[in-house]
C-alpha cells in the first residue's frame, strides 16, 4: 500500500506536468489506453477471459468512474497536489455518508452518532482545505476536485456489487479503461487534441503505467491486509503529494490548509473504521479499481 500510494502521488505529479500540454480528457484517455493494454497482457498470462455477463453494470461503474477520473485530472491540473489528492480521499467519508443516508432511509440500524461525527470532521477539513482556494479565486477547481471524491466513493460502491457477481478485479479495471478510452477521445474531439513532444508522450506512457501499477499493488494491499491498516497507509498518498508539490512545484501550502488535510484524514480513518464494522461489506478492495 505504501508503494501504491506513493506511485500515485507520483502519476499525479506526471498528470500535473502533462496539463500544460494536454486537457483533462485526453490525459484520461491515454492513461486508459496504456492500462487497457496492460490488463489484456495480464488477463491472458492469467488465462482468464474478459467476457462478462453484466455489461449494463460495467457501462454505469465505467460512466462514473470516467467521470472521478476526469475531474480528479482537472484538480490536480489546477491546485495544488496535495490539495486535489485530498479532495479525492474524501471518498471514505462520502461512503460513511451514504451509509448514514441508506439507514436513515430504509429505518434500518441506528445510525452511529460517531461516523456522524467523523462526516462532519471531514467537511470541516474540506473547509479549511478550500478556504485558501476560494481565496484564490479558483472555487470550481476545488468543487471539481470534491467531486471527484463524492463519484469516487459511487465507483467503490459499483465495484462491491460488481464484485458480488463474480467479477474478478481485472475484468472491471478493464472495462473501466474502455469507458476511459471512450470518454477522453470525445472529449478530445470536442475540446481539440494537444499537440505531441517526446516529453509529452513520455508522460503520457507514464501516467499509464504509475496508475496500472499503483492498482495492482493497492489489489494486492487489499487481499493480504486489513481493511483500517490499508486505509492508514493510503493517506500516506496526501504527504507524498505535499512532498512532490513543495519540490517540484513550489505549492504553497498554508497552515489552515494543513490543519483541513489533517482533519480530513483522521475522518477517513475514522469513517472506514466505523464503516467496516457496521457494514463489513461496504469496505475492502473496492478502491483497487
Amino acid at each position: 500500500m505504501l508503494g501504491s500510494s506513493f506511485l500515485f502521488a507520483l502519476m499525479g505529479v506526471c498528470v500535473k506536468l502533462a496539463s500544460a500540454q494536454y486537457g483533462a480528457g485526453e490525459i484520461v484517455m491515454y492513461r486508459s489506453i496504456v492500462g487497457a493494454v496492460c490488463i489484456v497482457l495480464l488477463a491472458r498470462w492469467r488465462r482468464g477471459s474478459l467476457r462478462t455477463t453484466v455489461p449494463g453494470m460495467h457501462a454505469w461503474r465505467a460512466a462514473v468512474g470516467v467521470t472521478a477520473l476526469v475531474l480528479w485530472f482537472y484538480a490536480i491540473g489546477n491546485l495544488p497536489l496535495a490539495t486535489a489528492m485530498t479532495l479525492n480521499y474524501m471518498s471514505s467519508v462520502w461512503m460513511a455518508l451514504f451509509l448514514i443516508g441508506g439507514a436513515i432511509a430504509t429505518g434500518g440500524a441506528r445510525v452511529d452518532s460517531r461516523l456522524v461525527g467523523s462526516v462532519l470532521l471531514g467537511f470541516a477539513g474540506v473547509a479549511l482545505v478550500l478556504r485558501p482556494t476560494i481565496d484564490q479565486q479558483q472555487l470550481w477547481h476545488g468543487f471539481a476536485g470534491l467531486m471527484s471524491g463524492v463519484l469516487a466513493a459511487l465507483a467503490y460502491l459499483q465495484v462491491t456489487a460488481l464484485g458480488r457477481t463474480g467479477e474478478p478485479d481485472f475484468r472491471i479495471v478493464f472495462y473501466f479503461s474502455l469507458g476511459g478510452c471512450v470518454a477522453g477521445f470525445s472529449l478530445g474531439l470536442a475540446n481539440g487534441f494537444g499537440q505531441h513532444t517526446p516529453l509529452g508522450a513520455l508522460l503520457l506512457v507514464a501516467i499509464g503505467l504509475l496508475a496500472t501499477t499503483a492498482q495492482l499493488m493497492m489489489t494486492r494491499a487489499y487481499a493480504i491486509g486489513t481493511t483500517l491498516s490499508n486505509a492508514a497507509l493510503q493517506y500516506t498518498g496526501i504527504a507524498f503529494a505535499f512532498a512532490f508539490g513543495a519540490l517540484v512545484f513550489d505549492d504553497e501550502i498554508t497552515l489552515m490548509a494543513l490543519v483541513g488535510i489533517g482533519l480530513i484524514v483522521v475522518a477517513g480513518l475514522a469513517a472506514t473504521f466505523l464503516r467496516a464494522r457496521v457494514a463489513p461489506d461496504a469496505s475492502g478492495p473496492a478502491d483497487a479499481a
